[in-house]
């Protein structure tokens, strides 16, 4: 098995000294992205939503993903009062099956401003599948 662990120069720059994406190589020339918790600037559940996607979109693209590779998605709420302005905005970015999904409500994220940290893992299909 071969694991690569970095940060994509194409994408923002992680907030603190860690690795945001992990990624394994399968035998069958696939591979699993493993994407650290990502949090969005901005007032209000749905603009750091949006920019939760915009990050992920740019880690996932950096590695030849997209969002539809999505297979599961790890979502922290400070308040799940929060819940529905999350789910309306994902739903504009999660526009096919839906991954496996949890959703989790945390006292605190570890910027006091966050109100939202997500994490997922993607799946990329051997290269011979892939359009």
């Amino acid at each position: 098995m071969n694991v690569t662990i970095g940060n994509p120069a194409a994408a923002p720059r992680p907030l603190g000294p860690y690795s945001q994406v992990a990624r394994v190589e399968l035998a069958d020339g696939g591979a699993l992205l493993y994407l650290s918790g990502q949090i969005g600037d901005g007032e209000g559940i749905a603009a750091q939503t949006h920019g939760v996607f915009a990050t992920l979109t740019a880690l996932l693209d950096a590695h030849g993903a997209t969002l539809a590779d999505i297979i599961n998605i790890r979502t922290f709420l400070t308040d799940m009062d929060d819940l529905p302005g999350y789910a309306a905005v994902r739903r504009t970015y999660l526009t096919g099956t839906p991954p496996t999904s949890t959703t989790v409500a945390v006292p605190r994220l570890f910027r006091p401003e966050a109100l939202i940290e997500v994490e997922v893992v993607a799946a990329l299909p051997p290269l011979a599948d892939r359009n």
